[in-house]
């Protein structure tokens, strides 16, 4: 049985790569979270806007920021920050570093969220395995390395904004068994409707499948556990 996430925390920064990112079952954490009185804060380091075929990258990344800012309303985020770096793109480096850097000193957060980032989204001892996008797994590690890098005056001296040392916990989001979850049974209605947010994405991702129906079974696999419990697991790390 995981243990339960920290409380001791009032302000969240959620980041990932892009738009619906976090609806595939993180949100249902934001619900329970907002619910609750936390402030929690998304940051989107692309707008997605290679992410509906048929749909040119002028057209769909507009149309994506404005599905992930309606999205996030439904749980209760109102600030969400898109860092502008070209879907598909993301590398591991100094550049992401300094720009996830230079965010977190702009919203000051005591916890920062992201997305699982592992080599594939399956159990290692799942084969075939569902290897894991370029940009999930660029982002996961840099955003580890940022927190650090927001609180050093000395590794980007250019970087605006004062040094933020404020960050209790980074978690990332777990597959298989966390050390830590969230119980989300009171927050998995608001995910659904948050996913269903991403209408224009999911009609063209399962033509075949109403937007609802995907947005349900998305977020059920997401958080539904063996035991029929509401979880969303968190490997935690130091700020």
């Amino acid at each position: 049985m995981p243990a339960p996430f920290p409380t001791d925390w009032s302000r969240a920064l959620v980041v990932a790569a892009h738009p619906d990112d976090v609806e595939y079952g993180v949100a249902a954490a934001v619900a329970v979270w907002t619910a609750a009185g936390k402030e929690v804060r998304y940051l989107l380091a692309t707008r997605g806007e290679a992410g509906i075929a048929g749909v040119p990258p002028a057209e769909a990344g507009p149309l994506r920021e404005e599905e992930e800012r309606r999205s996030a309303a439904v749980v209760g985020v109102a600030e969400v920050e898109f860092l502008d770096h070209r879907d598909g793109t993301l590398v591991e480096g100094p550049g992401l570093r300094a720009d996830l850097a230079a965010a977190i000193r702009r919203h000051r957060p005591d916890l920062v969220v992201t997305l699982h980032g592992g080599d594939t989204w399956t159990t290692p001892d799942v084969t075939p395995a569902a290897w894991n996008s370029a940009d999930h797994r660029a982002l996961s590690r840099s955003v580890l390395d940022a927190v650090a890098d927001a609180a050093n005056e000395w590794i980007f001296p250019d970087l605006p904004g004062e040094p933020w040392s404020g960050t209790q916990y980074v978690a990332v989001q777990t597959i298989g068994e966390p050390p830590h979850a969230v119980d989300v049974a009171d927050g998995v209605e608001a995910a659904v409707a948050s996913l269903t947010e991403h209408r224009r994405y999911l009609e063209v991702l399962d033509p075949g499948t109403p937007v609802e129906e995907q947005a349900r079974r998305v977020v059920d696999q997401a958080t539904l556990t063996e035991d029929g419990a509401r979880r969303v697991g968190f490997r935690l790390f130091w700020g």
